[in-house]
């Protein structure tokens, strides 16, 4: 196992900076607010970090795009930032393809751009060969893993085993480990939910990969790398140790992130392969911002005036009574109101249950079916009715990814 430092370790020799980042989401609409020129307001304190501390490499670990067909302006977008680091600050970029991404749209055109320093992995290869940079003290690999369906990972090492995202990167470690080099210094970037001894925080902006906890991966198997460097999950946090890390997304994309702080992940790594870390905190053209209170009380200047009112804002109302045009009024006070919902209570008439009626944005699919399969036939959802499920669900989300 390897040793990893916290960035109170100012003592280190350190030598080669590292950048990570991811989950830019590029062309993101959230409740049918285009985010481009807030993404182009972040990315401009992106580059600005980027100019200020010159790191040796950008790593950027997959959700480059919101969709797999982006729309033109978030292709302008990104061909703007990317030449800003490779031609203008001559920075080597590495990036991976997301489980949002499509593999080949984003790998297109790799091989002439690997020489400009621009090194991008879309597809999944059987072999996978580092990116090897060099610093006075050798040489750091850096593994480039893409996101692959199970199926894709099955096909590709002929394994019928491989059914789920854990036995699909444990396949790829034992890939990778039996050709690693352990005594020069190694980097792992890859895209999924890989979970260690602690409980992480997901958001409801981050797609499921898969149904029924078959999207977990285990945290050991990053144990032989130096630092790995992850992206699906949206807030900045470690997983089981400081170098296996989350570099989370550049902003706030759901109102469940509300309470997120984002950053920009700095790795500065010594000749033994020791890292300090250094979160670079980014502050968003416009907060994502839950407020809760009755109606009157929200359009108090005393109340708004304490905030920002151009941040994108959820109300949350508890009046109990029948309100007039309530999204009206509260968008003469804050323009960027995107979502409304009033407190649910409980039911003073009956023990009716409905899935609608209990935090149901919350819930997963197959929790939401499953309440109303027991509501509407009275029988209880089978643990074979839940498989079914599960791949059905699994089967659509695969064919809306390929559409």
């Amino acid at each position: 196992m390897q040793f990893c430092a916290w960035s109170e370790a100012k003592g280190m020799d350190i030598n080669m900076k590292i950048l990570h980042t991811g989950d830019w989401h590029l062309g993101k609409v959230v409740h049918s607010t285009h985010m481009t020129d807030d993404q182009v307001f972040i990315l401009e304190q992106f580059l600005k970090l980027v100019e200020q501390e010159r790191p040796d490499v950008v790593l950027i670990a997959g959700d480059i795009y919101d969709r797999s067909v982006p729309p033109t302006e978030a292709v302008e977008l990104l061909d703007e930032v990317l030449s800003k680091l490779v031609v203008e600050y001559q920075t080597q970029v590495i990036m991976i393809a997301g489980n949002h991404d499509s593999p080949d749209r984003l790998g297109f055109a790799n091989k002439i751009l690997r020489d400009q320093g621009l090194n991008i992995r879309g597809n999944l290869e059987r072999e996978i060969q580092p990116i090897v940079l060099e610093d006075e003290y050798g040489k750091v690999n850096v593994y480039a893993i893409p996101y692959a369906e199970p199926a894709v990972v099955r096909a590709l090492f002929e394994d019928k085993t491989i059914k789920d995202h854990d036995a699909a990167m444990k396949r790829i470690m034992e890939s990778i480990e039996s050709r690693m080099d352990h005594s020069e210094r190694n980097i792992c970037m890859t895209h999924g939910f890989v979970t260690g001894v602690d409980t992480l925080e997901t958001s409801e902006s981050e797609r499921r990969l898969s149904i029924g906890g078959s999207e977990y991966v285990s945290a050991e198997y990053f144990d032989a790398f130096d630092y790995t460097a992850l992206g699906h999950l949206h807030r900045p946090q470690k997983v089981k140790k400081d170098c296996i890390r989350y570099a989370g997304s550049l902003l706030k994309y759901s109102f469940s992130e509300a309470l997120q702080k984002k950053s920009i992940t700095m790795v500065e790594m010594n000749g033994d392969g020791q890292v300090d870390i250094t979160l670079h905190s980014l502050s968003p053209k416009h907060d994502m911002r839950v407020i809760r209170g009755e109606l009157d009380q929200l359009l108090d200047p005393n109340v708004y005036s304490a905030a920002d009112k151009d941040d994108y804002i959820m109300a949350m109302l508890t009046n109990r009574g029948e309100l007039i045009d309530p999204i009206g009024k509260l968008r003469g006070v804050y323009p960027n109101i995107l979502r409304l919902q009033r407190e649910t209570f409980e039911r003073e008439a009956g023990d009716e249950k409905t899935s609608a009626g209990h935090n149901f944005i919350e819930k997963s699919p197959i929790d939401l079916f499953e309440e109303f399969y027991e509501n509407a036939s009275g029988e209880t959802f089978s643990e074979e009715k839940q498989k079914e499920m599960e791949h059905l669900l699994d089967e659509l989300e695969r064919n809306r990814r390929n559409a």
